[in-house]
C-alpha cells in the first residue's frame, strides 16, 4: 500500500458495530421508551442477552473497555444481585416467554464473578427465558482472573464457549500496557476449559501496541496458534486518551504509525491464512469447519456489539451497566455510572441513559453498511429492494467513491460495491461513505472547528 493512500484514508471512523453509531444516541430514548419497544417485541421473536460485568483485578493501559477496578468482593457480589433484579424488570415487560439463543458474558472480566454469582445471574436468566438446546453462551476471560475450579462453574452453568484476552505475549509489549501474562498460565486455562468440556475456545490479539512490530507480532501469534483456538480476533489498538484518560500514560511515541499498523495487520493475516484460519469480515479469522467461517462464506454473517457473530436473533437485550441492547425500533444504551445503575434498578426502573430510534433509512444504510463490514461487498440494488427504497438511492454516494475506486480501496461494477482483498483494512473507510449521520456530524463539526473523534481506521 502506497504510503501517500495510508496517509491519506488512515482518517476517523466508527467501528460500525451499529447504524446508526454510538456517539449518535441520545437522551431521548428513556426508560418508558424501551418499555414500549419491549411491549411491542414481535410474538415468538427469539432473543439474545449481553451481561456485562464492570470489573477488574486491575486496569490495563490499553482498555477501552467501560471497567473498574474492584478491591473486595463486596461491590461485585452486589452488582450480581442487582443484575438478576434488572433481568426480571425486562423479562416482565416481554410479552410471553422467549427462546435465548445466544447468551454473551463481557467487560471487564466476567470471572471476577463468584460461583453464587454465576448460578444467581445463570438461574434468573433460565427462569426468564426458555434457553435453547443449542444456544451459544459464551464468555470473555482474563487468563489471569481464572482457575481449575472457576473452569467446572462455567461447564456446570452451560457455557459452551470462551474468549480468552491475550493481546500480547511479548514482555516488553506487556510491560508497557500493564498486563503481564505469561503464554503458560494462558496455556492453563485453555487446558483447563477443555477439560471440562469447553473446547470452543477464541483468542483476542492486538496489533499496534506499543513496541510491537510484526517479528514480535509473528511470535505471538505462532505462540497462540499452539492453543488450536476454532477463531482469533486481531483488533487494531485504539488510541483514544480523549476518552479513556489511562490511555495517556502510554507514550505516543512508542505506538506504531499508519504504516507499521498496516504492516502488523498484514501479516498477522498471512500467517494466519497459511495455519488454516480464513479472513471473516476486517479482524476475525476462523478454522474453516468453525460455524462462523461457514457464515462468513455464505454472506450470512451477523456483526453487533461484541463483533462479528451468527447470532440471528431480533432482539439483543443488554444487562448490566453501559450494555447496549438493539430492538427492531432502534438501540438502548443502560446507565454507565454504577451507582445510579444500582439505583434506577432498586427503583424498578429500566436502566436506560439513552438510545436511538432507527428510521427506514437507518434500517437501509445499516444493511449496506453491515454487509460491507462482514462480506466486503454489498449489492446496493438488491438492499434497496429488501427495505423498499426505489433503486439508484444510492447514487450520490457511489458517485462520490470515486477516489476510492481510483485508489484502489473499492470497486464498483453496476449497483455491487466491493472492497478488494488487498484493502480490507481500510473497509470502514468505505463503510463511512454510506454513513448519512457521519457525514452530517463531519459538516457540523468542520463548522464549529472541532476534530472528529474516533479512532483511526487503520
Amino acid at each position: 500500500m502506497r504510503p501517500d493512500l495510508i496517509a491519506r484514508y488512515s482518517q476517523p471512523v466508527p467501528r460500525y458495530t451499529s447504524y446508526p453509531t454510538a456517539p449518535h444516541f441520545t437522551a431521548d430514548v428513556d426508560d418508558a421508551t424501551y418499555g414500549r419497544w419491549l411491549a411491542a417485541a414481535p410474538e415468538g421473536a427469539a432473543v439474545s442477552a449481553y451481561v456485562h460485568v464492570p470489573f477488574c483485578a486491575e486496569l490495563c493501559l490499553y482498555c477501552g473497555c467501560h471497567t473498574q477496578v474492584a478491591r473486595s468482593r463486596v461491590p461485585v457480589e452486589a452488582y450480581a444481585r442487582r443484575l438478576v433484579e434488572e433481568i426480571g424488570l425486562v423479562a416482565a415487560r416481554l410479552p410471553g416467554r422467549r427462546r435465548l439463543t445466544h447468551l454473551h458474558f463481557g467487560g471487564g472480566t466476567p470471572t471476577m464473578l463468584e460461583d453464587a454469582d454465576f448460578a444467581a445471574v445463570m438461574g434468573a436468566l433460565r427462569d426468564a427465558f426458555e434457553v435453547a438446546p443449542d444456544a451459544e453462551i459464551a464468555i470473555e476471560i482474563d487468563p489471569r482472573v481464572m482457575d481449575t475450579a472457576k473452569a467446572r462453574v462455567l461447564a456446570r452453568e452451560g457455557f459452551n464457549r470462551a474468549s480468552l484476552g491475550v493481546q500480547d505475549f511479548e514482555p516488553k509489549v506487556q510491560a508497557a500496557i500493564g498486563r503481564a501474562q505469561s503464554f503458560a498460565t494462558t496455556r492453563a486455562v485453555a487446558n483447563a476449559l477443555r477439560a471440562v468440556g469447553i473446547n470452543a475456545i477464541n483468542l483476542d490479539l492486538m496489533y499496534g501496541l506499543p513496541h510491537q512490530d510484526v517479528a514480535s507480532l509473528r511470535r505471538t501469534v505462532e505462540a497462540a496458534l499452539t492453543l488450536a483456538p476454532s477463531r482469533i480476533a486481531v483488533f487494531g489498538y485504539a488510541h483514544v486518551p480523549w476518552m479513556k484518560k489511562h490511555q495517556a500514560l502510554i507514550p505516543e511515541a512508542h505506538l506504531p504509525g499508519p504504516q507499521a499498523r498496516l504492516d502488523q495487520a498484514e501479516a498477522v493475516a498471512a500467517l494466519l491464512a497459511d495455519h488454516g484460519y480464513g479472513a471473516v469480515g476486517l479482524d476475525h479469522f476462523a478454522k474453516r469447519e468453525d460455524a462462523m467461517a461457514a457464515r462468513a462464506q455464505a454472506g450470512t454473517l451477523k456483526r453487533n456489539f461484541q463483533g462479528y457473530t451468527t447470532d440471528d436473533a431480533p432482539l439483543l437485550l443488554g444487562f448490566g451497566t453501559s450494555a447496549i441492547g438493539a430492538l427492531p425500533e432502534g438501540y438502548v444504551q443502560n446507565i454507565a455510572s454504577t451507582p445510579l445503575w444500582h439505583k434506577a434498578v432498586a427503583e424498578g426502573r429500566l436502566p436506560v441513559a439513552r438510545g436511538i430510534a432507527v428510521s427506514a433509512e437507518d434500517r437501509l444504510r445499516r444493511d449496506v453498511i453491515e454487509r460491507l463490514m462482514c462480506d466486503l461487498k454489498v449489492d446496493l440494488d438488491a438492499a434497496c429492494d429488501r427495505h423498499g427504497f426505489p433503486r439508484g438511492a444510492f447514487a450520490a454516494e457511489l458517485a462520490g467513491m470515486a477516489d476510492l475506486v481510483a485508489d484502489g480501496l473499492a470497486v464498483v461494477e453496476g449497483p455491487v460495491v466491493r472492497v478488494p482483498d488487498a484493502a480490507r483494512a481500510f473497509t470502514r473507510v468505505a463503510c463511512a461513505r454510506f454513513d448519512a449521520r457521519l457525514q452530517a456530524q463531519k459538516a457540523a463539526e468542520a463548522g464549529a472547528g472541532k476534530k472528529m473523534r474516533h479512532a483511526a481506521a487503520v
